[in-house]
């Protein structure tokens, strides 16, 4: 597993004891880690700052006349931070409509940790960004490029189709004394 940069200890912005504690529960027993078979939908989103990679499967159910998340799983590279943060979103999506789930922030979706330092809130926010990517209608894919508009005839093009057999062409040069 990469280390982030942000998982060095940082004297400035501490981690507390009970976030350390809970982060380490969180590692030893993870939640819905794991890829999804038939999920509904997958989403993925990578942190240039530290190489953190994070992946979400989403399943969904009718509930109540609602579509709901059913279950989420996630698979990281990641530091302990994101998996421990993935963790615990995936519990606490669970039951709640696309526009509840996409309405969490990824301090929300992390405060069953605790407050996160300034140093791993990117960890939340990555998790939040593949929740988002899961849950948001893609783009279309890119409509491919027009055909290029045919090349206009040249005198070379018109001089190789003139040698047809079926074809003559008469080549008249005027000197300027004629």
């Amino acid at each position: 597993m990469p280390t982030c940069p942000a998982t060095i200890s940082n004297n400035q912005f501490p981690m507390s004891d009970n976030l350390q504690q809970r982060i380490h529960d969180a590692i030893a027993n993870p939640k819905n880690l794991g890829e999804m078979e038939n999920a509904d939908s997958v989403g993925t989103v990578g942190s240039p700052d530290c190489g953190d990679m994070l992946r979400m499967w989403v399943k969904f159910k009718e509930q109540d006349g609602k579509k709901v998340i059913d279950r989420a799983t996630f698979q990281t590279f990641g530091c302990e931070t994101a998996i421990a943060v993935a963790s615990v979103a995936t519990e606490l999506i669970a039951g709640k409509t696309i526009d509840e789930a996409l309405s969490m922030s990824g301090e929300e979706l992390s405060a069953p940790l605790g407050p996160l330092p300034p140093m791993k809130i990117h960890c939340a926010q990555l998790v939040e960004g593949a929740l988002r990517s899961a849950l948001l209608p893609q783009p279309a894919s890119p409509k491919p490029a027009p055909a290029p508009a045919p090349r206009a005839t040249t005198l070379f093009d018109q001089l190789n189709a003139a040698t047809a057999p079926d074809r003559k062409v008469k080549i008249v040069l005027k000197t300027p004394h004629s």
